[in-house]
């Protein structure tokens, strides 16, 4: 159901939200996702979303997947950002996941994940 809150502005073009979820893995550990249906793809896009799906652990953004203005699809991975090719919300969603998953297993002996 979409209410009046859930419509706004989003670089100068109407924005649905479709989502807004806080999934929490463990004490020290939670990931956010963001979906906004946009009437029309943001530069660097060619669809109809705009994203950030967001996986942070001890206060450190760790993982991200979005499509910023200008740069389009991507993902940042620990220090690293790599394009992203978007197909679809389930896609994106499960990618996203294992990427969380991944992060877990690598860094399981840190002290940066308690979160498996």
């Amino acid at each position: 159901m979409t209410t009046l809150a859930d419509v706004v502005i989003i670089a100068n073009m109407k924005a649905t939200r479709l989502t807004r979820t806080r999934i929490i893995y463990a004490e020290n550990a939670f990931a956010e996702l963001v979906l906004w249906k946009v009437s029309a793809p943001v530069s660097g896009s060619t669809h109809n979303l705009k994203y950030r799906l967001a996986y942070v652990v001890d206060g450190i953004c760790v993982l991200r997947y979005d499509n910023e203005v200008g740069k389009g699809d991507h993902r940042h991975y620990g220090g690293t950002e790599s394009n992203y090719q978007f197909t679809t919300p389930e896609a994106l969603i499960a990618d996203f996941q294992r990427d969380i998953a991944r992060w877990n297993r690598e860094n399981r002996n840190s002290g940066r994940s308690r979160s498996e």
